[in-house]
């Protein structure tokens, strides 16, 4: 009999055990949860960190490059003749940007180089000297330092952008417009966009993001899309 109430009271403190090891993992996870919604509300509109330095490595975790091209490396840059290789905006201090060219992502949104200091022409738009719409994007910074269109937002009427091709010939564009639109509404302005401002004349149109950093979407809450008109 005693042997019985013996086995009994051994599997009553096992479950008890069991019981508190759950409650004491479930307390954790709260925890956890509650402190990361609380670290995400107190950053939810905040500048995304940019160092002044730059680094010399890649960011695996959104497979960046953030070392400047050479100059070796830009000058051996080649495209096709009718293709955009270079990208100039003077005002900004853009000189000889590469221009690589870019497709669509999984999702279905427009690609962009893995160095933050390249532009990245979609191959589905316009080239240069051929009357459509050339569409061209690029980053603002990539997690340590500003990226080749972090300015792009300080673009005025009237600047001046211009566009080399393979075969070393250059177009010069007025900038038309300068537009920030909320994310919300980018998918929408993209009809606008791969279109020029004034019917045909060709044009080209420079996207990057814009506006306040968003900690819970990883992204940020506006994009910059510049249109600008051949002279």
């Amino acid at each position: 009999m005693s042997l019985k109430i013996s086995v009994s009271w051994q599997r009553i403190v096992k479950w008890i055990g069991v019981a508190i090891a759950i409650v004491l993992l479930a307390v954790f996870l709260i925890r956890v949860i509650s402190f990361e919604n609380y670290y995400y509300n107190e950053k939810e509109g905040s500048e995304r960190e940019v160092l002044d330095e730059q680094i010399t490595t890649i960011q695996p975790e959104e497979e960046l490059i953030e070392i400047e091209p050479t100059e070796e490396e830009v000058y051996e840059y080649t495209v096709a003749a009718d293709r955009p290789r270079y990208l100039t905006i003077a005002s900004l201090g853009i000189y000889n940007s590469r221009v690589l060219p870019m497709g669509l992502t999984a999702e279905r949104a427009l690609d962009t180089p893995r160095n933050i200091f390249d532009v990245g022409w979609y191959v589905d738009s316009g080239k240069p000297g051929q009357g459509g719409t050339m569409i061209i994007d690029g980053h603002n910074g990539g997690p340590h330092v500003h990226g080749v269109f972090k300015d792009l937002p300080d673009l005025g009427v009237g600047d001046v952008i211009i566009v080399e091709r393979g075969d070393g010939i250059k177009y010069t564009y007025d900038v038309y417009e300068n537009n920030e639109i909320l994310l919300s509404d980018a998918d929408r302005y993209m009809s606008v966009a791969a279109k020029s401002p004034v019917p045909g004349k060709e044009s080209i149109t420079l996207i990057t993001c814009s506006g306040e950093w968003s900690q819970q979407r990883g992204t940020y809450l506006s994009r910059q899309f510049v249109r600008a008109v051949i002279r």
